[in-house]
């Protein structure tokens, strides 16, 4: 049964992620920080999972974004958070 959660990465997605997990490349990640505020980082996607039905993401800085908080990568559009 499909997921329609935005708190969850779509298969294309979760694909294009683990790209750049594998890679190491240097990524442009839009955000919403717990204050709901828009923030723009440049780095390195260290790694991808789930908690409790929720994906996340783990920048090399250390920050922890829950899916559902990312607004793109690299310009790519991921949820709809960006209203």
């Amino acid at each position: 049964m499909p997921n329609s959660s935005s708190a969850t990465a779509s298969y294309s997605v979760q694909g294009m992620l683990r790209e750049y997990l594998s890679t190491g490349r240097l990524t442009e990640v839009v955000y919403r920080d717990s204050a709901g505020q828009v923030c723009l980082v440049h780095d390195v996607i260290r790694d991808l999972f789930s908690r409790a039905g929720q994906d996340f993401l783990l920048l090399g800085r250390g920050i922890m974004l829950p899916f559902d908080h990312v607004i793109t990568i690299n310009g790519q559009v991921l949820s709809d958070s960006a209203d």
